[in-house]
């Protein structure tokens, strides 16, 4: 089974060997740290616990502060496959980020997503060399570490997911071609086949698959990346069911709806699905290809990830625009405490089904209790959730909800609010 994922491309030789500079001369590595416009491999890049390998392409109009995307390549392939089987070194020229391809060295040339050591924030194995990787790219390159980005297919594509699970604080976006979601190929035996999942019949509801990624790094309560999913209808090697799954889990840890906020038909054959936002960069993108197998990836859909990533433009990203919803927020206050009513209006065209609000209470406060809503935590950042009978809100319709809080000076009102991983306009 492990053979039937995408034959290897022809391999080119990779440029140069160079090892890791020396510390005190890294302020001035950045024309000498690896050739211009060519692969080249990085050796001595820091801790690498399974013995990948490390490539490099950096475009001779790098900008600065750079964005790195990783390319993850499939099992039987390599770093030099993925570079000559995509297009991101030619992408890298017009806009500027640099592009690493890790590389496996084991046997079967599948990337480790399956042991428990893989499956958590640190716990070893090829997560921690890849992280290792980009810190030695942020490091010489002085990239920007907001926009760090992961993309693979297959066995990659499986990576991307284990990445953005594990360290969700490092990448901004995933975009994964034929995968399956985080944990799924989980096993204890030391196998790297999990065949339930492979198979698709491996299920869960959006809460389990969410609780698997969060247990990679308990604790963790910052923004998690954004997810971009392809498959195709007829994969006969990790089986379509897998797409619904990871669209379920990724919705569940961006806490936004399962129905689609948008969907389209962007190419003939595909549908694609947008989550909590109906834009290029919603929190969750899924696009299936009906008729079409497990090595879907064609010439041009690196375009569209770099749209979803944002980086289809030379600087950094833009930040999401306002425009799917409205909030406002009016404070009631007295000597230690207050109450804040907020009304929440969908100014899409699609219905919002279940809801979420997100925003952070001024220092100070804490909430005592609400009506319209739950809410949690009590200080620092908090979500609001829809209750049974308010969780669908109509285009250009309103909800209305509040809070009590104790507050120890500062009675101010939030001052800004995302829906479902939307920003909102306020007023």
């Amino acid at each position: 089974m492990l053979l039937a994922f995408l034959a290897a491309l022809l391999t080119l030789p990779a440029g140069t060997l160079v090892t890791a500079p020396a510390a005190a001369a890294r302020g001035l590595v950045r024309e000498a740290a690896v050739p211009a416009a060519t692969l080249t491999e990085v050796a001595d890049f820091g801790t690498n616990p399974s013995n990948l390998r490390m490539y490099l392409y950096v475009p001779e109009s790098v900008t600065p502060n750079p964005a790195v995307i990783v390319a993850v390549h499939w099992c039987t392939g390599s770093g030099p496959d993925m570079y000559n089987g995509t297009e991101y070194d030619t992408l890298a020229d017009r806009y500027g980020f640099i592009v690493l391809y890790p590389s496996v060295t084991r046997s079967s040339k599948c990337f480790d997503v399956s042991s428990p050591q893989a499956l958590r924030r640190g716990g070893g194995s090829d997560p921690v060399g890849i992280k290792s990787m980009i810190d030695w790219v942020t490091r010489t390159y002085d990239a920007d570490t907001g926009r760090v980005f992961a993309t693979g297919i297959s066995s990659g594509a499986m990576m991307t997911n284990v990445l953005l699970g594990d360290y969700p604080d490092v990448f901004a976006a995933g975009a994964a071609f034929s995968g399956v979601p985080f944990g799924c190929f989980a096993t204890t035996d030391g196998s790297e086949w999990n065949s339930a999942c492979s198979g698709g019949t491996l299920t869960r509801t959006p809460k389990e698959w969410g609780d698997l990624v969060r247990n990679a790094y308990p604790g963790y309560t910052g923004p998690r990346p954004r997810m971009q999913i392809w498959h195709g209808t007829q994969d006969d090697v990790l089986r379509y069911p897998n797409f619904g799954e990871q669209i379920k889990q990724w919705t569940n840890v961006q806490g936004v709806s399962q129905t689609p906020a948008a969907t389209d038909t962007p190419q003939s054959g595909w549908t694609r699905t947008r989550y909590g936002g109906t834009g290029d960069r919603a929190p969750v993108e899924a696009v299936s290809l009906q008729g079409v197998g497990h090595n879907l990836y064609a010439q041009g859909m690196a375009s569209r990830v770099l749209t979803f990533f944002g980086l289809d433009r030379p600087g950094p990203a833009p930040q999401p625009q306002p425009g799917a919803c409205k909030v406002t927020a009016a404070v009631n206050a007295w000597n230690t405490g207050l109450t804040t009513s907020v009304t929440i209006t969908n100014t899409a065209t699609t219905a919002v089904n279940g809801w979420k609000l997100g925003f952070t209470l001024p220092a100070g406060q804490t909430v005592t209790g609400g009506w319209g809503a739950t809410y949690t935590p009590t200080s620092g950042s908090v979500t609001a959730a829809n209750v049974s009978y308010n969780g669908t809100i109509a285009p250009g319709a309103s909800v209305s909800i509040g809070y009590q809080a104790s507050h120890s000076g500062n009675s101010a009102a939030p001052s800004a609010f995302t829906l479902n991983g939307t920003a909102c306009a306020t007023g």
